[in-house]
């Protein structure tokens, strides 16, 4: 989908607004595991997380592409969010936000202070989405799906980082929620001609993705009830099936148990705080432990933007409820 230089070019835009984050290999982690691991810092951005890559690319061609649109409108959970509000009004454009009722209140406090017009609608993400949609289309708003491939062209731009860093990666494990992170290093990996597996992340409490591939067609759950509300998501995308229903190796699942249990975990072995979707990949490395000896893996932390009483529960070795 991608060469390597429009992702290079993607980079260089990204690299304008932000440095790119670190990827380090942490010996309390590997020793854990039982392999070397690599951590890609998503935490590290802007936002505390990876998605204001892509709203950088996407916004850069929305102003190119329609330079007469008053604003955006989209729906997210959190990370989307402040990554689009913050573009869009650096840009001087209106940025129309939908999250779902009981949202996290300290995601929703970093949205607003990037800027977006806030509303709060539906039960889930996916209700919510609905409305957004709806709505910016009656008011004229340039219309932000989860996935896009401008969106994935500045997401990638992580997984070139990091592949660039260790292009001897013998697997990657990518949390999945609308699917841009996982394509976006399913398609950086390709761009560079490497072989490292990549491995799906979700939860075993929204499993759309994993359905959705077992099948080869999409599969929506009736739910998708995980704290790790990055990846709780119910209704898949096609466009994003198309690219990791046969880029990734397998996708896997983890409890929320094993989230909370690797947000600790980074916590004591590296000092940064990971989200659900964050710790997600940790967790399932930790599952499914090292092939073999010698092997060398990356973990995408993809955000680090956990509420406070969420936090304090996962440090009192307790499990937050969805």
């Amino acid at each position: 989908m991608f060469t390597r230089a429009e992702l290079e070019d993607a980079a260089a835009l990204v690299h304008r607004r932000m440095a790119p984050t670190p990827q380090h290999a942490w010996p309390q982690l590997s020793a854990r595991a039982g392999c070397t691991v690599v951590v890609k810092h998503e935490n590290h951005t802007p936002t505390g997380a990876f998605k204001v890559r892509g709203a950088f690319t996407f916004m850069d061609w929305l102003i190119r592409t329609h330079p007469d649109t008053p604003g955006i409108v989209t729906a997210t959970r959190g990370k989307h969010g402040q990554g689009q509000a913050l573009a869009a009004t650096a840009a001087g454009l209106r940025a129309l936000v939908y999250v779902p009722k009981g949202n996290s209140p300290e995601k929703n406090a970093a949205m607003r202070a990037f800027g977006a017009e806030l509303v709060e609608f539906g039960e889930d993400f996916d209700t919510a989405r609905e409305e957004a949609f709806r709505t910016g289309a009656e008011q004229g708003l340039t219309i932000v799906p989860p996935f896009h491939p401008e969106l994935v062209r500045g997401v990638a731009t992580y997984a070139l980082e990091l592949l660039t860093a260790h292009p001897d990666l013998d697997r990657i494990y990518v949390p999945i929620g609308c699917g841009s992170g996982i394509c976006g290093t399913i398609l950086a990996r390709d761009a560079l001609g490497l072989g490292t597996e990549v491995i799906g992340v979700v939860s075993e409490n929204a499993q759309t993705a994993k359905l959705s591939a077992e099948k080869g067609r999409l599969v929506e759950t009736d739910t998708a009830r995980t704290f790790a509300d990055g990846i709780a998501v119910r209704v898949p995308v096609q466009a994003a099936l198309d690219i990791y229903g046969h880029g990734a190796a397998r996708i896997v699942t983890v409890s929320d148990d094993e989230i909370a249990r690797a947000i600790r975990i980074y916590l004591t072995d590296t000092h940064n705080l990971a989200e659900g979707a964050g710790a997600a990949p940790l967790a399932a490395l930790l599952k499914e432990g090292p092939a073999r000896a010698g092997e060398k893996v990356g973990v995408i932390l993809c955000g680090g933007n956990l509420d406070t009483p969420k936090l304090a529960e996962i440090l009192a070795g307790r499990t937050p409820a969805p």
